[in-house]
């Protein structure tokens, strides 16, 4: 008979205990039972040699005192004797204590009152992310197997849109297939133009959630007036301008993954709105009182480095423990350079394709000058230096000096390339406020935007 996997409780609220007992016996866990540290360290001293428990869950308080001092003290004894997955469970009020925990190597924090699913789902990862494969016996054991096992069965990878072949692009590819299938929160960090977003499509076509809705939301293009609208929903008459109901992106993304690109730009004051929803899987939106419960996976981009920004004060501690869970790095393409050329020949391909050009080919002298481009916006500048070298040349075999008039030579190009163009689009936006008399709708049509769209822009230039 196959054994079920244990998991260690520490509360030594009874009722608590006898809800969890409950939780986790249907999930088809084996709970183990403790009311005080020292009866968990006894437990874990005595079986820690055989690898059990596999995963603890830890009240922060065991007496009177609410400091949470004694479950810091319990979970540096804890690290002594076990590597297994402690995960803290905390109310609201103290999770500034449990990201405290986090440094000290606590894997993840609940909130009290817990939410079953969400409590599952982190046991769930945890015990995928620490290679822990025994399943818990019963009907629940086809649940808890892996979505991409059955995926290689079929075929599929989740990988397969990723081009490349270098060591550094096969170790983001392999970090993809192992926490795909888990529901862990997942940070990507890279410089601009790196793929962030395609590595979030390929977590969520890899996870248990890939027939949901993968919603998209750039950060950085919202206006910091505008985020609740906007993540959350809100109802007709809200404010001023809301004719009409609006469903929130984390709605939209209920059972599916939402991607959260930019997060280093959100402003401190929708730091904490931001945390309260991924705290408590929760929010309201703007004019209703009646809570919306969700279910998403959350995956976040970043271009920004965020650890330096917590050490700054501007962005917050605990928001980046909770994004933070998985943290995957995107090499510059400086750093995989063996594959421009499959990239070359994968956007050439889908470009003429896309634009009714006949296929071409590019010649060695063609792909030696792209090679040698410093290429500072990454795999979007060399995306973009394909498909026009492909536009102006207009030739089957695209030569050397086809490429050299195109493409960014230098980094400084490239960055006063940039200002110029940031500087035309500010200067045509003031033109047409101007030419329109500052109405905003009519400016929108002449320079083809949506409403929101120009808003964002003129927030952006401070107009």
């Amino acid at each position: 008979m196959e054994r079920l996997t244990d998991i260690l409780v520490i509360d030594d609220d009874v009722a608590v205990c006898a809800a969890l007992r409950l939780v986790l016996k249907r999930a088809g866990y084996n709970p183990l039972i403790t009311s005080s540290p020292d009866e968990a360290l006894a437990v874990v001293r005595e079986q820690g040699t055989k690898g059990r428990p596999e995963v603890i869950l830890m009240d922060m308080n065991f007496s009177l005192s609410t400091s949470g001092r004694e479950g810091l003290d319990l979970l540096r004894k804890m690290r002594v004797f076990t590597a297994c997955p402690i995960i803290l469970m905390t109310a609201w009020a103290s999770v500034p204590l449990a990201v405290e925990g986090m440094r000290l190597g606590a894997f993840d924090f609940i909130g009290k009152p817990w939410d079953n699913t969400r409590l599952l789902q982190t046991i769930d990862t945890a015990l995928r992310l620490s290679e822990k494969t025994t399943a818990p016996a019963g009907e629940d054991t086809a649940r808890r197997k892996s979505t991409l096992s059955a995926q290689t069965c079929r075929g599929e990878d989740p990988c397969a849109h990723i081009v490349g072949r270098s060591d550094a692009i096969e170790r983001v590819k392999e970090q993809i297939r192992r926490i795909a299938p888990t529901h862990a929160s997942v940070l990507i960090t890279g410089e601009s133009g790196t793929g962030k977003e395609l590595i979030a499509e390929a977590l969520h076509r890899g996870s248990k959630r890939a027939s949901a809705p993968f919603v998209k939301v750039n950060l950085g293009g919202v206006p910091e007036s505008l985020f609740e609208s906007e993540l959350f929903g809100h109802k007709k008459g809200a404010f001023t301008g809301a004719f009409a109901d609006r469903k929130g992106r984390f709605d939209m993304a209920d059972g599916g993954t939402i991607f959260l690109d930019e997060i280093g730009e959100l402003p401190t004051a929708n730091q904490v709105k931001l945390l309260r929803v991924l705290q408590e899987q929760t929010f309201e939106p703007l004019g209703e009182s009646v809570p919306h419960r969700v279910d998403v996976r959350v995956v976040s981009a970043t271009n920004a480095p965020l650890k330096k920004m917590v050490a700054e004060g501007r962005f917050r501690e605990d928001l980046y423990y909770r994004i933070n869970l998985i943290h995957l790095h995107l090499p510059p393409l400086r750093e995989r350079c063996e594959d421009i050329p499959l990239l070359v020949n994968a956007f050439s391909e889908a470009f003429s394709a896309s634009a009714g050009l006949p296929p071409a080919t590019w010649s060695p002298e063609a792909m030696n000058r792209i090679c040698a481009m410093p290429l500072p916006g990454n795999v979007r500048e060399l995306k973009n230096v394909v498909e026009r070298t492909l536009l102006l040349s207009n030739a089957s075999v695209v030569r050397g000096q086809d490429v050299a008039d195109f493409g960014v030579q230098t980094t400084e190009d490239f960055c006063v390339a940039e200002k110029a163009l940031t500087e035309v689009e500010e200067e045509a936006i003031r033109e047409a406020l101007r030419k329109h008399d500052g109405n905003v709708s009519r400016a929108a049509r002449a320079l083809g935007l949506s409403r929101a769209a120009l808003y964002r822009r003129m927030e952006k230039y401070g107009l």
